[in-house]
């Protein structure tokens, strides 16, 4: 006989009770996971003590594409899908071009591209071994993934054929890490959150070193908030990069163009 089907007002309750703002979705969610054959009393254990819905169910969404994801890898935010929208307005569907996802952490925004234009050459990296093993779950068959520091982890033959640079640096100060929700805080890595003093720390080593790895006419696109796109922007020698600043008022997304000179 089979087990009478858990009642999903119940499990949005306990949700509920634990602060969980969507609580019939994301019962919703786990109910669904919990009839694929995972155990429901456990995942709802999970989320009740705070770590991410996302995580809780092994994926997450970014613009229509299923992303796997690991306990502890960071969890793709929805206005991240203002760079895959833009990176597919940008990448040619001609000549195979040269992409890279940095700080890619679960890989999401190479996969998102890889979906649209699967005839492209893609290599993501990230200094966390827990995200690169994720992006390596995602991204098989599709591209390489590198663990190191930045651009440095990149292999040497890339240099002067990457097409588009994608990345999704951590941007908040780090005085303001202890505002961020529970959930990031205790279940992400501070890694994938602390963007240095001003939170553009990482933005400035990358637009210092993305030269070289960049061809002539090819962009690099970095996600970035509104108040510190000035200062993202300026990491950008003039000499070097033409640059501009892209918003999404509707995902509240603003991305810094670089176009190399």
């Amino acid at each position: 006989m089979h087990s009478p089907r858990p009642d999903a007002d119940a499990v949005a309750a306990r949700l509920r009770a634990a602060g969980c703002v969507f609580a019939d979705d994301e019962a919703r969610l786990l109910l669904a996971e919990h009839e694929a054959g995972r155990p429901l009393d456990d995942m709802v254990a999970r989320r009740v003590a705070g770590e991410p819905l996302e995580q809780v169910l092994g994926w997450a969404e970014l613009d229509g594409v299923r992303v796997r994801l690991r306990p502890g890898v960071f969890v793709p935010r929805r206005r991240s899908a203002a760079l895959v929208r833009t990176a597919l307005e940008l990448v040619g569907r001609g000549a195979r071009p040269g992409v890279v996802d940095l700080c890619c952490g679960s890989g999401a925004l190479g996969l998102a591209v890889a979906r649209s234009v699967p005839d492209l050459e893609l290599h993501a990296a990230d200094v966390d071994p827990v995200a690169c093993a994720c992006a390596r779950d995602n991204l098989d068959g599709l591209g390489q993934v590198h663990q190191g520091d930045l651009l440095d982890a990149l292999p040497t033959d890339l240099v002067g054929r990457v097409d588009l640079l994608l990345v999704n640096a951590p941007y908040v100060p780090t005085d303001e890490l202890g505002t961020l929700p529970r959930e990031a805080r205790d279940h992400e890595p501070t890694t994938a959150l602390d963007g240095g003093v001003d939170g553009v720390a990482l933005h400035r080593r990358v637009a210092a070193g993305a030269g070289p790895w960049v061809r002539r006419g090819g962009r690099a696109l970095v996600e970035t908030s509104r108040r510190q796109a000035p200062l993202t922007v300026a990491g950008f020698a003039p000499a070097d990069w033409h640059v501009d600043v892209l918003t999404d008022e509707g995902l509240g997304a603003t991305v810094v163009r670089a176009t190399r000179r």
